[in-house]
């Protein structure tokens, strides 16, 4: 069917030579930046005043956080429909649905948005800031990872890539370094994808902090995206070469645009919360992301805020157990900084500070070999 919409299309094009524009990438990642926004801006109040009668009393807040987050009560979550709904237009419009990536990281966006939202369905119903359990939440989360991971081996399989890339880890600053883990691989695609999609998770607690990163690391992976499925470009740079994943470029830039939409409502203070409808959807998109361009290990640098914020709450809770003491006031780690006293707007702003600064450090690895 996508074959047949696009030859109707290269039809209509030769008619109206200006919808040849179309068929570059550069263009399109412009028009779907643009479409997303428009899409999520448009939802905006409508939906919010919608959401806000369908929930009641809004996203629960926990009693043990910051005082000042209870001037939050009764703020609607779900927010991050916004965002989707703006990726999902863009990418349909402008983005080539017979590109495999492309499916690939759009099923592990829209299944880990499912079940973002099944969660905070949960947490309105039940007015608790406890949805689904962990083990419920790791194992749909580790089943569709699998699942993404299996397919990106198989397609990387019979396309025209470096022999062995498909089941193959890269390292950044290391042009001809390759550990090939045969069906491991699959394993740490999986660990990637999950582990990426609950370090953003873990972020959203502030007003706007996971959006901008979130959107941050999306542009640093739309231009190495863009520059991986480039043979010229990923000769030229000595990065692994990925027949087709240029396309991931459009999707990244739909993800800028939606977040930028959203943002224009989650800017404090809040009209809507995120929730794990969006961030559970985007981490799993950018670690989708990383593992079709075979830039796993560089996500942990662009994404280092996220891995950051993830770590604190794995070493208080580690930290706790052994000893009954706590290193963090509380976790995750930007909670500790409102603990001493910082404002919610200067956590916000500094830590996207650092994610600015992570996401330049990680394109540098491009060229730094």
């Amino acid at each position: 069917m996508f074959y047949l919409l696009y030859l109707y299309y290269a039809d209509v094009a030769d008619q109206y030579p200006l919808l040849n524009l179309v068929q570059y990438q550069t263009v399109r990642v412009a028009l779907a930046m643009a479409t997303a926004m428009i899409v999520a801006v448009a939802m905006g109040s409508r939906f919010i005043n919608w959401i806000r009668t369908k929930q009641g009393r809004g996203q629960p807040i926990r009693d043990d956080g910051p005082v000042s987050h209870l001037s939050k009560v009764g703020t609607p979550t779900m927010g991050g429909l916004m965002i989707l709904a703006g990726i999902g237009v863009a990418v349909f419009l402008w983005g080539d649905l017979t590109n495999p990536y492309i499916w690939i990281v759009s099923f592990v966006t829209a299944a880990f948005g499912v079940l973002g939202f099944i969660d905070d369905y949960a947490k309105v119903t039940k007015q608790t800031s406890a949805g689904l359990t962990s083990k419920q939440k790791l194992l749909a989360q580790t089943v569709v990872a699998v699942v993404a991971g299996v397919l990106t081996v198989l397609w990387m399989t019979v396309s025209p890539t470096s022999p062995g890339l498909e089941t193959s880890i890269a390292f950044p600053f290391f042009k001809a370094v390759l550990l090939n883990v045969g069906w491991f691989y699959v394993a740490f695609a999986a660990f990637t994808i999950v582990g990426f999609s609950n370090a953003v998770n873990l972020t959203d607690g502030l007003d706007g902090l996971a959006t901008v990163p979130v959107m941050m690391a999306a542009g640093a992976f739309g231009v190495i995206s863009y520059l991986a499925g480039n043979f010229v470009f990923a000769q030229y740079l000595q990065v692994h070469h990925v027949p087709g994943a240029g396309e991931l470029a459009i999707f990244c830039a739909a993800m800028i645009g939606g977040g930028a939409g959203f943002l224009w409502y989650n800017a404090p203070p809040a009209k809507i919360f995120m929730g794990d409808t969006g961030s559970l959807a985007l981490g799993g998109a950018l670690g989708a992301i990383a593992v079709t361009t075979k830039h796993e290990l560089v996500l942990g640098i662009v994404g280092g805020l996220f891995v950051a914020e993830a770590a604190s709450v794995m070493i208080q809770v580690g930290y706790y157990k052994l000893t009954k003491k706590r290193i963090f006031l509380m976790a995750p780690v930007h909670h500790h900084f409102e603990k001493m006293g910082w404002p919610e707007s200067t956590v916000v702003i500094r830590f996207w500070i650092i994610a600015g600064a992570l996401a330049l450090l990680g394109l540098s690895t491009l060229k730094l070999r």
